[in-house]
């Protein structure tokens, strides 16, 4: 059987590492070295916080804007959990958030993308050292 990559016109997450990740989006391929969100409909914003700590309610307010079902949070190099009146933007607009660290974040979205799910990707890429 011959196998064939997956060809998808959707924005994916090619790499990532500490403090980066590489977006691929119909083969061109960018390199982001700060915070960012990312939908599977191709929209990719500035995510003003370079620390976990930096976080605040603003800052989930603003992915409550985006249209889609479900926003996958990378909250760094280990799991840390927003706090949850954080959440009341999301939760009234019935938009889902799973918490991960960076690395299985880009991993799951890309799978929900790659289904054609409605969804984002919302990374707190923090610079080594």
């Amino acid at each position: 059987m011959k196998l064939q990559p997956d060809q998808s016109s959707v924005q994916t997450i090619t790499g990532y590492g500490p403090g980066w990740v590489s977006v691929s989006t119909g083969g061109a391929s960018e390199k982001i070295a700060q915070s960012v969100v990312l939908t599977s409909g191709g929209a990719r914003d500035a995510w003003p916080a370079a620390h976990f700590e930096d976080l605040g309610p603003e800052h989930f307010a603003q992915l409550a804007q985006a249209d889609v079902e479900v926003i996958i949070f990378g909250s760094g190099s280990r799991i840390r959990f927003p706090q949850p009146a954080w959440l009341k933007p999301l939760m009234a607009r019935r938009i889902g958030l799973e918490t991960m660290d960076s690395a299985a974040a880009c991993r799951t979205y890309n799978i929900l993308a790659q289904e054609g799910r409605s969804c984002a990707v919302a990374l707190i890429l923090e610079q080594p050292g």
